[in-house]
Protein backbone atom coordinates (compact mmCIF):
# COMPACT_ATOMS: atom_id res chain seq x y z
CA UNK A 1 0.00 0.00 0.00
CA UNK A 2 2.15 3.13 -0.97
CA UNK A 3 2.08 6.50 1.22
CA UNK A 4 -0.62 8.94 0.96
CA UNK A 5 0.57 12.00 0.02
CA UNK A 6 -1.12 15.06 1.55
CA UNK A 7 -1.57 18.43 -1.24
CA UNK A 8 -2.05 21.22 -1.07
CA UNK A 9 -5.65 22.93 -3.05
CA UNK A 10 -3.91 23.40 -6.13
CA UNK A 11 -2.22 20.00 -6.08
CA UNK A 12 1.66 20.54 -4.40
CA UNK A 13 2.68 18.61 -2.14
CA UNK A 14 2.21 19.68 1.39
CA UNK A 15 5.82 19.67 2.65
CA UNK A 16 7.13 21.19 -0.66
CA UNK A 17 4.80 23.68 0.09
CA UNK A 18 5.48 24.28 4.17
CA UNK A 19 8.96 23.93 3.49
CA UNK A 20 8.71 26.96 0.50
CA UNK A 21 6.58 28.82 2.80
CA UNK A 22 9.38 28.79 5.41
CA UNK A 23 11.73 29.56 3.78
CA UNK A 24 9.83 32.85 2.29
CA UNK A 25 9.41 33.91 5.71
CA UNK A 26 13.46 33.07 6.25
CA UNK A 27 13.80 35.57 3.29
CA UNK A 28 11.18 38.12 4.60
CA UNK A 29 12.71 38.32 8.72
CA UNK A 30 16.38 38.83 7.39
CA UNK A 31 15.12 41.63 5.21
CA UNK A 32 13.68 43.64 7.65
CA UNK A 33 16.13 42.45 10.29
CA UNK A 34 19.16 43.92 7.91
CA UNK A 35 19.00 47.54 8.11
CA UNK A 36 19.38 46.87 12.29
CA UNK A 37 22.20 44.28 11.50
CA UNK A 38 24.00 46.56 9.28
CA UNK A 39 23.38 49.64 11.60
CA UNK A 40 25.08 47.96 14.33
CA UNK A 41 27.91 46.38 12.26
CA UNK A 42 28.98 49.57 10.74
CA UNK A 43 28.40 51.46 14.41
CA UNK A 44 29.80 48.59 16.73
CA UNK A 45 31.52 45.99 15.64
CA UNK A 46 33.47 47.64 12.92
CA UNK A 47 34.30 50.45 15.37
CA UNK A 48 35.51 47.73 18.14
CA UNK A 49 37.50 46.05 15.33
CA UNK A 50 39.32 49.13 14.51
CA UNK A 51 40.28 49.39 17.78
CA UNK A 52 41.90 46.18 18.59
CA UNK A 53 43.47 46.07 15.32
CA UNK A 54 44.76 49.50 16.53
CA UNK A 55 45.93 48.25 20.05
CA UNK A 56 48.29 45.79 18.23
CA UNK A 57 49.13 47.44 15.11
CA UNK A 58 51.56 50.84 14.31
CA UNK A 59 53.40 51.07 11.22
CA UNK A 60 54.80 54.07 11.65
CA UNK A 61 58.20 52.83 12.03
CA UNK A 62 58.50 50.00 9.86
CA UNK A 63 57.10 51.52 6.89
CA UNK A 64 59.57 54.06 6.99
CA UNK A 65 62.68 53.04 8.16
CA UNK A 66 62.49 49.34 5.76
CA UNK A 67 66.41 49.42 5.43
CA UNK A 68 67.07 49.33 9.55
CA UNK A 69 64.24 46.87 9.81
CA UNK A 70 65.72 44.22 7.14
CA UNK A 71 68.81 44.30 9.38
CA UNK A 72 66.36 43.79 12.64
CA UNK A 73 65.11 40.77 10.81
CA UNK A 74 68.25 39.91 9.17
CA UNK A 75 70.39 39.66 12.95
CA UNK A 76 69.05 38.82 15.87
CA UNK A 77 68.33 39.85 19.57
CA UNK A 78 71.07 40.93 21.19
CA UNK A 79 73.30 41.84 18.06
CA UNK A 80 75.42 44.78 18.55
CA UNK A 81 74.56 47.20 15.87
CA UNK A 82 77.72 47.64 13.31
CA UNK A 83 78.34 49.57 10.61
CA UNK A 84 75.21 48.16 8.76
CA UNK A 85 73.19 48.96 10.98
CA UNK A 86 74.31 52.65 11.03
CA UNK A 87 74.64 52.96 7.47
CA UNK A 88 70.88 51.75 7.02
CA UNK A 89 70.23 54.26 10.04
CA UNK A 90 71.69 56.67 7.92
CA UNK A 91 70.23 55.85 4.56
CA UNK A 92 66.25 55.36 6.37
CA UNK A 93 66.80 58.89 8.00
CA UNK A 94 67.78 60.51 4.97
CA UNK A 95 64.58 59.31 3.06
CA UNK A 96 61.75 59.55 5.64
CA UNK A 97 63.01 63.12 6.30
CA UNK A 98 63.14 64.04 2.31
CA UNK A 99 59.46 62.19 2.42
CA UNK A 100 58.50 63.83 6.05
CA UNK A 101 57.71 60.99 7.33
CA UNK A 102 60.22 61.56 10.20
CA UNK A 103 58.02 63.14 12.54
CA UNK A 104 55.90 59.84 12.33
CA UNK A 105 58.81 57.69 12.85
CA UNK A 106 59.70 60.12 15.99
CA UNK A 107 56.31 60.00 17.79
CA UNK A 108 56.42 56.39 16.99
CA UNK A 109 60.05 55.44 19.21
CA UNK A 110 58.80 58.25 21.89
CA UNK A 111 55.96 56.28 22.65
CA UNK A 112 58.65 53.43 24.42
CA UNK A 113 61.25 55.89 25.02
CA UNK A 114 60.32 59.40 26.02
CA UNK A 115 62.30 61.84 24.77
CA UNK A 116 64.00 60.46 21.43
CA UNK A 117 61.27 62.36 19.22
CA UNK A 118 63.93 65.61 19.31
CA UNK A 119 66.94 62.75 18.78
CA UNK A 120 65.14 61.91 15.38
CA UNK A 121 63.77 65.18 14.12
CA UNK A 122 67.01 66.63 14.46
CA UNK A 123 69.12 63.69 12.97
CA UNK A 124 67.01 63.99 9.78
CA UNK A 125 67.56 67.32 9.54
CA UNK A 126 71.58 65.99 9.09
CA UNK A 127 71.60 62.84 7.74
CA UNK A 128 72.00 64.61 4.07
CA UNK A 129 75.90 65.31 5.72
CA UNK A 130 76.22 61.55 7.37
CA UNK A 131 79.11 60.09 5.13
CA UNK A 132 81.05 56.72 6.03
CA UNK A 133 81.94 54.96 8.42
CA UNK A 134 78.30 56.01 9.66
CA UNK A 135 78.77 54.76 13.26
CA UNK A 136 81.54 57.24 14.01
CA UNK A 137 79.38 60.27 11.98
CA UNK A 138 76.25 58.85 13.85
CA UNK A 139 77.00 58.81 17.22
CA UNK A 140 79.14 62.09 16.59
CA UNK A 141 76.11 63.91 16.10
CA UNK A 142 74.06 62.70 19.13
CA UNK A 143 75.61 60.24 21.24
CA UNK A 144 72.50 58.98 22.63
CA UNK A 145 72.38 57.22 18.98
CA UNK A 146 74.95 55.03 20.51
CA UNK A 147 72.44 53.91 23.97
CA UNK A 148 71.00 50.75 23.86
CA UNK A 149 67.49 51.91 24.65
CA UNK A 150 67.30 53.42 21.47
CA UNK A 151 68.31 50.26 19.49
CA UNK A 152 65.68 48.26 21.60
CA UNK A 153 62.95 50.64 20.96
CA UNK A 154 64.06 50.55 17.26
CA UNK A 155 63.81 46.76 17.08
CA UNK A 156 60.78 46.70 19.14
CA UNK A 157 59.26 49.34 16.66
CA UNK A 158 60.20 47.60 13.61
CA UNK A 159 57.73 44.74 13.99
CA UNK A 160 54.16 45.91 12.64
CA UNK A 161 52.48 43.67 15.12
CA UNK A 162 53.68 44.50 18.80
CA UNK A 163 52.58 43.94 22.36
CA UNK A 164 54.35 47.22 23.33
CA UNK A 165 51.14 49.28 23.88
CA UNK A 166 49.47 46.97 25.98
CA UNK A 167 52.86 46.73 27.88
CA UNK A 168 52.66 50.37 28.41
CA UNK A 169 48.76 49.90 29.73
CA UNK A 170 50.00 47.32 32.23
CA UNK A 171 52.71 50.50 33.51
CA UNK A 172 55.52 48.51 31.98
CA UNK A 173 58.66 50.38 30.04
CA UNK A 174 60.94 49.32 28.31
CA UNK A 175 64.59 48.56 28.84
CA UNK A 176 67.75 48.88 27.64
CA UNK A 177 67.63 45.05 27.32
CA UNK A 178 64.66 45.44 25.20
CA UNK A 179 62.61 43.48 27.17
CA UNK A 180 59.54 44.93 29.51
CA UNK A 181 60.25 45.55 32.72
CA UNK A 182 57.76 47.06 35.61
CA UNK A 183 57.56 51.01 35.85
CA UNK A 184 58.75 52.79 39.03
CA UNK A 185 56.12 53.47 41.25
CA UNK A 186 56.11 56.78 40.58
CA UNK A 187 55.83 56.34 36.85
CA UNK A 188 52.51 53.52 37.17
CA UNK A 189 49.67 55.25 36.26
CA UNK A 190 47.23 52.89 34.16
CA UNK A 191 47.00 50.47 36.91
CA UNK A 192 45.64 52.69 39.42
CA UNK A 193 43.25 54.32 37.28
CA UNK A 194 41.59 51.08 36.33
CA UNK A 195 41.34 50.03 40.26
CA UNK A 196 39.87 54.05 40.64
CA UNK A 197 37.83 53.39 37.37
CA UNK A 198 36.25 49.67 38.99
CA UNK A 199 35.77 50.94 42.82
CA UNK A 200 34.48 53.98 41.81
CA UNK A 201 32.08 52.30 39.36
CA UNK A 202 30.95 50.07 42.19
CA UNK A 203 30.36 52.32 44.93
CA UNK A 204 28.27 54.49 42.43
CA UNK A 205 26.30 51.39 41.42
CA UNK A 206 25.69 50.96 45.34
CA UNK A 207 24.42 54.01 45.86
CA UNK A 208 22.28 54.27 43.46
CA UNK A 209 20.54 51.00 44.42
CA UNK A 210 20.46 52.59 47.50
CA UNK A 211 18.86 55.68 46.58
CA UNK A 212 16.89 54.09 44.05
CA UNK A 213 15.68 50.87 45.17
CA UNK A 214 12.77 53.03 47.43
CA UNK A 215 11.90 55.16 44.94
CA UNK A 216 11.16 52.17 42.59
CA UNK A 217 8.74 50.53 45.78
CA UNK A 218 6.97 53.83 45.96
CA UNK A 219 6.21 53.91 42.25
CA UNK A 220 5.32 50.55 42.54
CA UNK A 221 2.77 51.03 45.31
CA UNK A 222 1.32 54.20 44.62
CA UNK A 223 -1.96 54.69 42.48
CA UNK A 224 -1.57 55.44 38.80
CA UNK A 225 -2.63 59.28 39.50
CA UNK A 226 0.54 59.45 41.85
CA UNK A 227 3.18 57.25 40.64
CA UNK A 228 2.73 59.27 36.98
CA UNK A 229 3.67 62.72 38.26
CA UNK A 230 6.76 61.07 40.69
CA UNK A 231 7.67 59.43 37.65
CA UNK A 232 8.19 62.54 35.30
CA UNK A 233 10.37 63.64 38.29
CA UNK A 234 12.31 60.48 37.84
CA UNK A 235 12.73 61.03 34.03
CA UNK A 236 13.10 64.64 34.32
CA UNK A 237 17.12 64.51 34.16
CA UNK A 238 16.66 63.21 30.95
CA UNK A 239 15.65 66.41 29.46
CA UNK A 240 18.30 68.44 30.73
CA UNK A 241 21.34 68.27 28.79
CA UNK A 242 24.43 65.89 31.01
CA UNK A 243 26.66 69.30 30.43
CA UNK A 244 24.25 71.36 32.66
CA UNK A 245 23.75 68.60 35.10
CA UNK A 246 27.50 68.49 35.37
CA UNK A 247 27.81 72.17 35.50
CA UNK A 248 25.13 72.38 37.86
CA UNK A 249 26.49 70.00 40.92
CA UNK A 250 29.86 72.69 39.83
CA UNK A 251 27.66 75.20 40.95
CA UNK A 252 26.36 73.82 44.31
CA UNK A 253 29.33 71.80 45.38
CA UNK A 254 32.31 74.78 45.38
CA UNK A 255 33.50 75.36 48.39
CA UNK A 256 32.04 79.25 48.07
CA UNK A 257 29.07 77.52 46.39
CA UNK A 258 25.44 76.96 47.19
CA UNK A 259 25.50 73.95 49.82
CA UNK A 260 28.76 75.53 51.76
CA UNK A 261 26.72 78.36 51.92
CA UNK A 262 23.54 77.30 53.55
CA UNK A 263 25.57 74.88 55.87
CA UNK A 264 27.47 78.27 57.43
CA UNK A 265 24.52 80.29 57.45
CA UNK A 266 22.32 77.81 59.42
CA UNK A 267 25.71 77.45 61.59
CA UNK A 268 26.01 73.70 61.14
CA UNK A 269 29.95 74.43 59.84
CA UNK A 270 32.35 77.17 60.59
CA UNK A 271 33.47 79.33 57.02
CA UNK A 272 36.80 78.21 57.71
CA UNK A 273 35.62 74.41 57.98
CA UNK A 274 34.23 73.89 54.10
CA UNK A 275 33.37 71.01 52.46
CA UNK A 276 35.66 70.24 49.87
CA UNK A 277 33.49 68.21 47.37
CA UNK A 278 34.83 69.17 44.24
CA UNK A 279 37.72 68.36 42.06
CA UNK A 280 38.02 65.17 44.32
CA UNK A 281 36.04 61.93 44.20
CA UNK A 282 33.23 63.03 46.53
CA UNK A 283 32.40 65.14 44.10
CA UNK A 284 32.52 63.15 41.28
CA UNK A 285 30.80 60.23 43.15
CA UNK A 286 27.96 62.80 43.66
CA UNK A 287 27.45 64.09 40.19
CA UNK A 288 27.57 60.58 38.94
CA UNK A 289 25.28 58.79 41.18
CA UNK A 290 22.71 61.74 40.44
CA UNK A 291 23.36 60.92 36.90
CA UNK A 292 22.74 57.58 36.91
CA UNK A 293 20.37 57.19 39.50
CA UNK A 294 17.43 57.02 37.02
CA UNK A 295 18.79 53.87 34.91
CA UNK A 296 18.50 52.19 38.93
CA UNK A 297 14.92 53.22 38.98
CA UNK A 298 13.50 52.37 35.62
CA UNK A 299 14.71 48.61 35.67
CA UNK A 300 13.49 48.30 39.33
CA UNK A 301 10.22 49.80 39.06
CA UNK A 302 9.58 47.28 35.35
CA UNK A 303 10.10 44.57 38.00
CA UNK A 304 7.96 45.70 41.36
CA UNK A 305 5.33 46.72 39.17
CA UNK A 306 4.59 43.26 38.20
CA UNK A 307 4.52 41.68 42.02
CA UNK A 308 1.74 40.84 43.20
CA UNK A 309 0.39 42.47 46.43
CA UNK A 310 -1.52 39.38 47.43
CA UNK A 311 2.49 37.56 47.95
CA UNK A 312 3.00 39.87 50.61
CA UNK A 313 -0.49 39.49 52.18
CA UNK A 314 -0.27 36.42 52.30
CA UNK A 315 2.72 36.23 53.93
CA UNK A 316 1.38 38.63 56.58
CA UNK A 317 -1.38 36.62 57.12
CA UNK A 318 0.87 33.48 58.19
CA UNK A 319 2.58 35.60 60.41
CA UNK A 320 5.37 37.30 59.23
CA UNK A 321 6.68 40.30 60.22
CA UNK A 322 6.95 43.30 58.09
CA UNK A 323 10.74 43.03 57.99
CA UNK A 324 10.66 38.84 57.47
CA UNK A 325 8.56 39.87 54.02
CA UNK A 326 10.40 42.15 52.68
CA UNK A 327 13.79 40.21 53.04
CA UNK A 328 12.22 36.71 52.01
CA UNK A 329 9.58 37.43 50.30
CA UNK A 330 9.79 40.79 48.40
CA UNK A 331 13.53 41.33 48.10
CA UNK A 332 14.07 37.64 45.74
CA UNK A 333 11.75 38.62 43.68
CA UNK A 334 13.19 41.95 42.68
CA UNK A 335 16.73 40.21 41.82
CA UNK A 336 16.16 40.75 37.96
CA UNK A 337 15.85 44.19 38.46
CA UNK A 338 18.38 44.61 40.23
CA UNK A 339 20.92 43.04 38.33
CA UNK A 340 19.74 44.81 35.53
CA UNK A 341 20.00 48.06 36.97
CA UNK A 342 23.42 47.40 38.50
CA UNK A 343 24.60 46.50 35.69
CA UNK A 344 23.53 49.25 33.15
CA UNK A 345 24.58 51.47 35.74
CA UNK A 346 28.09 49.87 36.28
CA UNK A 347 28.86 50.08 32.90
CA UNK A 348 27.66 53.19 32.07
CA UNK A 349 29.92 54.58 35.19
CA UNK A 350 32.91 52.62 34.00
CA UNK A 351 32.82 54.43 30.86
CA UNK A 352 32.15 58.08 32.23
CA UNK A 353 33.84 60.88 31.03
CA UNK A 354 32.24 64.22 30.86
CA UNK A 355 31.02 64.35 34.74
CA UNK A 356 34.95 63.11 35.91
CA UNK A 357 36.69 65.50 33.67
CA UNK A 358 34.02 68.54 34.51
CA UNK A 359 34.39 67.66 38.99
CA UNK A 360 37.05 64.90 39.34
CA UNK A 361 40.52 66.76 39.35
CA UNK A 362 43.24 64.76 40.30
CA UNK A 363 41.91 62.20 42.23
CA UNK A 364 38.82 61.36 40.43
CA UNK A 365 39.76 60.94 36.73
CA UNK A 366 39.21 58.03 35.47
CA UNK A 367 40.50 55.75 32.80
CA UNK A 368 38.13 57.09 29.97
CA UNK A 369 39.44 61.01 30.62
CA UNK A 370 43.16 58.92 30.45
CA UNK A 371 41.82 57.46 27.28
CA UNK A 372 40.38 60.89 25.90
CA UNK A 373 43.67 62.59 26.72
CA UNK A 374 45.43 60.00 24.55
CA UNK A 375 43.30 60.31 21.78
CA UNK A 376 42.94 64.23 21.33
CA UNK A 377 46.28 65.63 23.06
CA UNK A 378 48.98 63.29 22.89
CA UNK A 379 47.65 61.48 19.74
CA UNK A 380 48.96 58.11 20.67
CA UNK A 381 45.91 56.41 19.34
CA UNK A 382 47.10 52.42 19.77
CA UNK A 383 47.49 53.38 23.50
CA UNK A 384 44.32 54.62 23.78
CA UNK A 385 42.83 51.71 21.87
CA UNK A 386 45.21 49.30 24.47
CA UNK A 387 43.52 50.87 27.10
CA UNK A 388 39.85 50.99 25.72
CA UNK A 389 40.12 47.15 24.80
CA UNK A 390 41.36 46.27 28.52
CA UNK A 391 38.70 48.33 29.61
CA UNK A 392 36.17 46.09 27.36
CA UNK A 393 37.84 42.99 28.24
CA UNK A 394 36.94 43.75 32.34
CA UNK A 395 33.36 44.83 31.65
CA UNK A 396 33.08 41.67 29.39
CA UNK A 397 34.92 39.52 32.56
CA UNK A 398 32.29 41.25 35.16
CA UNK A 399 29.22 40.31 32.87
CA UNK A 400 30.25 36.78 32.64
CA UNK A 401 31.20 36.50 36.19
CA UNK A 402 27.53 37.76 36.88
CA UNK A 403 25.85 35.52 34.47
CA UNK A 404 27.96 32.83 36.34
CA UNK A 405 26.77 33.67 39.73
CA UNK A 406 23.31 35.07 38.92
CA UNK A 407 22.33 34.21 35.23
CA UNK A 408 21.28 36.77 32.59
CA UNK A 409 18.38 35.15 32.26
CA UNK A 410 17.11 36.15 35.51
CA UNK A 411 17.93 39.80 34.32
CA UNK A 412 14.76 41.71 33.34
CA UNK A 413 14.79 45.37 31.84
CA UNK A 414 11.02 45.78 31.57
Amino acid sequence: MSDTILRTADGKPLKAALQRASAVARRRAFWLVLPLLAFVVITFVVPIGQMLSRSVTNDAFSANMPQLVAWFEANPEGTEPDEAAFAALAADLTNAAAERTIGSVATRINYDVSGTRSLFTSAGRKAKKLEAPFKESVVAMDPKWGEPIVWAAMRNASAKLTTSFYQAAMDRKLSAKGVFEKAPEDLQVYLKLFGRTLALSAVVTFLCLLLGYPVAHLLASLPMRKSSLLMILVLLPFWTSLLVRTTSWMVLLQEQGILNNTLVGLGIISDENRFALMYNQAGTIIAMTHILLPFMILPLYSVMKTIPVSYTRAARSLGATSWTTFRRIYVPQTVPGIGAGGILVFILAVGYYITPALVGGATGTLISNQIAFHMQDSLNWSLAAALAAMLLGAVLALYWVYDRLVGIDNMKLG
